[in-house]
């Protein structure tokens, strides 16, 4: 029986820079809660072949799981820490917290 499918997004890194990215409707951000959910199993596929095919942007495409509301929040341990940036000292993202 297969699993049901859950609410994901599609993340990456920035290939430049390294940063965490999510896909939007319209491009990429650096922001989680500005991610495009995907609540559909064929949309989220396809989403995701175009992602891996904007190989000048980006590395390591995949599909993430969240918590869709209020907004996108992360269901594993390891999203939550990618959310939160580099973790080697304060810069990008920590520096705000």
């Amino acid at each position: 029986m297969a699993k049901p499918f859950t609410p994901k997004v599609v993340t990456a890194n920035a290939l430049l820079e390294g940063d965490v990215i999510y896909q939007t409707a319209t491009g990429w951000t650096r922001d989680l809660t500005q991610a495009e959910v995907l609540t559909d199993e064929a949309d989220a596929d396809l989403r995701l072949i175009d992602a891996s095919q904007q190989v000048d942007l980006v590395v390591g495409v995949y599909l993430a799981d969240v918590d869709p509301d209020p907004v996108p929040q992360p269901v594993h341990f390891r999203e939550a820490f990618r959310a939160k940036g580099p973790s080697n000292y304060a810069h990008g993202k920590q520096e705000t917290l």
